[in-house]
């Protein structure tokens, strides 16, 4: 099983106390993790250092086995990522929004770009301008940028924010087809627990800057409580014991 992400020691801090602190985190092919903590715990800082929009003041980060910058240039075609809010020129289509987007990929075909936009639920709407979408609809399509080429690895910042129940069965069905039939590695940071217990092989919770317990779901639950509640046990450092073991 080979590695798709590995960070030692990354960190990076803003002011007193905030930011990330040698976080040590490695994710294999295959793997679907999520990502929990409070806001401000640093997860969205984590996410923007391993996909290169920030530049980490310590530690390393090794994209498909090759480290440092290199790694992250070599790697940028297998590569997905929705972090932050979903900006986008309001006055393209979606499927305007999507050709743009193809263009950094060569391989990505016009029928896949309806493929995808079908899939997300936005396939009736992709002539219709952006800035008269929904903000639900403007993260179906941040979302359909995302997986659009088909990536080794997906980065996902709470891609089901205004989102209805509708909308994240799709974000599910979606990630699961592509991590089933492609192999897809996710890296999901999202507040909807419930969603992550369904979604994800392994988790880690983040706090203050640090990753204070991960490991495999079906480990971490042994015990029959649910995700929810062991998450919460663990900020409030209640919870009991686990031993984590690697995949």
């Amino acid at each position: 099983m080979g590695s798709i992400l590995k960070t030692t020691e990354l960190s990076r801090q803003y002011g007193k106390d905030k930011g990330i602190h040698g976080i040590d985190l490695e994710l294999y092919e295959g793997d679907i993790y999520g990502l929990l903590g409070p806001n401000g715990a640093g997860k969205t800082t984590f996410l923007k250092l391993i996909t290169g929009l920030i530049k980490a003041d310590r530690g390393e980060i090794s994209l498909f086995g090759v480290p440092g910058a290199d790694g992250l240039q070599k790697g940028m075609h297998q590569l997905g990522c929705m972090i932050d809010s979903a900006d986008f020129h309001d006055y393209l289509t979606a499927r305007q929004y999507l050709s743009t987007v193809a263009r950094f990929y060569p391989h990505v075909t016009g029928m896949q770009i309806d493929g995808i936009l079908e899939r997300v639920g936005l396939l009736n709407v992709r002539n219709v301008k952006i800035k008269n979408f929904s903000t639900g609809m403007k993260m179906k399509l941040a979302l359909a940028a995302a997986v659009l080429p088909s990536p080794r690895f997906v980065v996902l910042d709470e891609p089901t924010n205004g989102l209805d129940v509708e909308g994240i069965v799709m974000f599910r069905e979606l990630i699961q087809s592509m991590n089933k039939e492609m192999h897809s590695t996710f890296l999901v940071s999202s507040h909807m627990i419930h969603e992550l217990e369904q979604l994800c092989n392994r988790v880690g919770i983040v706090q203050k800057g640090r990753i204070v317990m991960e490991g495999e779901v079906k480990e971490l639950l042994g015990s029959g409580q649910t995700l929810e509640s062991f998450y919460l046990g663990v900020l409030q450092g209640s919870s009991r014991n686990v031993e984590v073991q690697d995949v």
